[in-house]
């Protein structure tokens, strides 16, 4: 079945490849289903102990800390929908351990 466009997303894959997703429908408020949620501990754990006096200082440290997040992560953290899914369906939308 052909999806609307508007259904569909362009990514870029870790192996520079063009590619279309599904965007799936959940709710906005849903951070057992937002990877960036993960991401974004990532991040803060890499800049934890790194302590900036200047805005600026902080947003080289935030720049850094992204940067170092490797492609093979975002890729984990992608191909554990399928059981971020499994598991809201088997909480009945309770929290579960993502």
């Amino acid at each position: 079945m052909r999806k609307k466009l508007s259904e569909l997303i362009l990514a870029k894959t870790t192996r520079g490849q063009n590619t279309y997703l599904e965007v799936l429908a959940w709710p906005a408020n849903s951070p057992d289903l937002n990877v960036i949620e993960n991401l974004w501990a990532i991040v803060k754990r890499k800049i934890r102990d790194r302590k900036p006096t200047t805005l600026d200082q902080l947003k080289q440290n935030i720049a850094t800390a992204w940067e170092a997040v490797s492609a093979e992560t975002c890729d984990k953290l992608v191909k554990s929908m399928p059981q971020r899914l499994q598991a809201v369906i088997q909480a009945k939308g309770a929290a579960t351990k993502y």
